[in-house]
C-alpha cells in the first residue's frame, strides 16, 4: 500500500507544484489588473463603468493582456521607431536620481539573463565550497574585470555557486581557474541537479579536469 501511494504520489506531485505555480502566477496578475481597473472607473466616465467590472470577473484576462502587451512591445521594438522610443526611455530613466541606479542595475542582469545572445551561466563546473574538502556545483559567469581584476592573480573566472534548492539565490565567487574542475554536463542539467537536491543525477561522462588537490591545513 504504501509502495503505490508513493508511486502515485511521484506521478501527480509535479503536475500538482506546475498549476499551484501557474494559478499563483495568474493571481497575482489577476491583483494587479483588478487595481488598475478599479483606477480605470475612477477616470473614465460612468457609463464605461458597468463594462470595466464585467472585465475585470474574466478568470485569466490579466494573462491574455500582459502575453499580449509583451508580444506589442516586443514587435514595437522591432523597427527604428521602436528602438528610439526604447532608447529616449532608458535615457530618461538613467538620469532621475535613485531611479537611475535601481533601473540600470536590473536592465543591466535582465539583459544578461533573458538575452538570446546572452551567456548568464556559460559552464557548469566543480569547486571546492565552502571549505577545502567539500565540492559543489557552479556556473562560469566571466572573468573579474575593472578595479576587482586589478587587485586579483591572473586567470581568474567569476562563479555564481547557487543555493539548494533554490538556485535564483547564492554567493558569487572568485577563483583561481586552476581551482575549476570543468564539467560536460549542461547548464540545464545542472540545474537539475541543484533543484533535485542530487536526486536527478546527468548521465556520467568522462572528465574534463582533474580535482585539485586538497592542500593539509597545519596545526599548531
Amino acid at each position: 500500500m504504501k509502495k503505490y501511494i508513493l508511486t502515485g504520489l511521484l506521478v501527480w506531485l509535479p503536475l500538482a507544484i506546475t498549476i499551484w505555480v501557474l494559478m499563483h502566477v495568474a493571481g497575482t496578475l489577476d491583483g494587479v489588473f483588478g487595481t488598475l481597473v478599479v483606477a480605470a472607473q475612477t477616470v473614465l466616465p460612468e457609463s464605461a463603468r458597468p463594462l470595466l467590472q464585467q472585465l475585470r470577473e474574466v478568470p485569466g484576462l490579466s494573462v491574455i493582456i500582459v502575453v499580449t502587451a509583451l508580444w506589442l512591445t516586443g514587435v514595437a521594438v522591432t523597427n527604428m521607431a521602436g528602438q528610439w522610443l526604447l532608447n529616449q526611455s532608458n535615457r530618461m530613466f538613467s538620469n532621475i536620481p535613485i531611479v537611475k541606479s535601481i533601473y540600470t542595475s536590473v536592465k543591466q542582469v535582465s539583459d544578461t539573463l533573458f538575452s538570446s545572445s546572452g551567456q548568464a551561466f556559460r559552464q557548469a563546473v566543480l569547486v571546492q565550497y565552502p571549505r577545502a574538502g567539500s565540492y559543489t556545483i557552479a556556473f562560469v559567469t566571466g572573468k573579474p574585470n575593472g578595479e576587482v581584476a586589478d587587485n586579483l592573480p591572473a586567470d581568474m573566472l567569476t562563479l555564481y555557486v547557487p543555493t539548494t534548492p533554490n538556485p535564483t539565490s547564492g554567493f558569487m565567487l572568485m577563483m583561481p581557474r586552476a581551482d575549476v574542475v570543468e564539467l560536460q554536463m549542461s547548464v540545464d542539467e545542472a540545474l537539475k541537479y541543484i533543484i533535485s537536491m542530487g536526486v536527478v543525477a546527468p548521465p556520467a561522462a568522462a572528465a574534463t579536469g582533474t580535482l585539485p588537490p586538497v592542500t593539509p591545513t597545519t596545526q599548531s
